[in-house]
């Protein structure tokens, strides 16, 4: 398996083709794959810490963070994306990991918030976080609240 070369950037420090090339990733994955309109594209990525796992130059994994206060009261993880065809390879362990670290560096916090889709929680059980609350729907897919920390 080859490691994921990670990246952590403002939207300010993103360039153009790592911006469409992570667009692209996301609407692959959670549009195309999981046949879900909605709008992804949604004013929020300008505030995000952007945490984009590349391969061979390539971004196959990804994932956007925020700072305490802006989402949630706590730091939150959100568009947690792997190429439909990289997941046997543990990126998305790789990809969270990465996501926690860039928030305790970055934004001095410890406890993370963020909104799973439900047949998830296991992986994301495998990282520390709990479930929380009642499970909702949200674009039409199961989703549960989760916390660490």
């Amino acid at each position: 398996m080859e490691q994921l070369q990670i990246e952590v950037k403002t939207f300010d420090q993103l360039h153009i083709e790592e911006l469409y090339d992570l667009l692209q990733l996301r609407s692959e994955v959670f549009v195309v794959e999981q046949d879900c309109v909605y709008q992804d594209i949604d004013g929020k990525d300008r505030e995000a810490l952007h945490i984009l796992g590349k391969k061979a130059g390539n971004i196959v994994a990804y994932t956007r963070c925020f700072k305490p206060g802006y989402y949630f009261e706590e730091a939150a993880i959100g568009r947690v994306v792997v190429k439909q065809s990289e997941r046997r390879f543990g990126y998305g362990h790789e990809i969270m990991k990465a996501s926690e670290k860039a928030i305790r560096e970055q934004y001095h916090a410890e406890n993370i918030r963020l909104s799973a889709q439900q047949y998830l929680t296991r992986f994301y059980e495998s990282h520390g976080y709990q479930q929380e609350g009642e499970g909702y729907l949200e674009d039409g897919i199961p989703h549960i609240s989760m916390v660490k920390g």
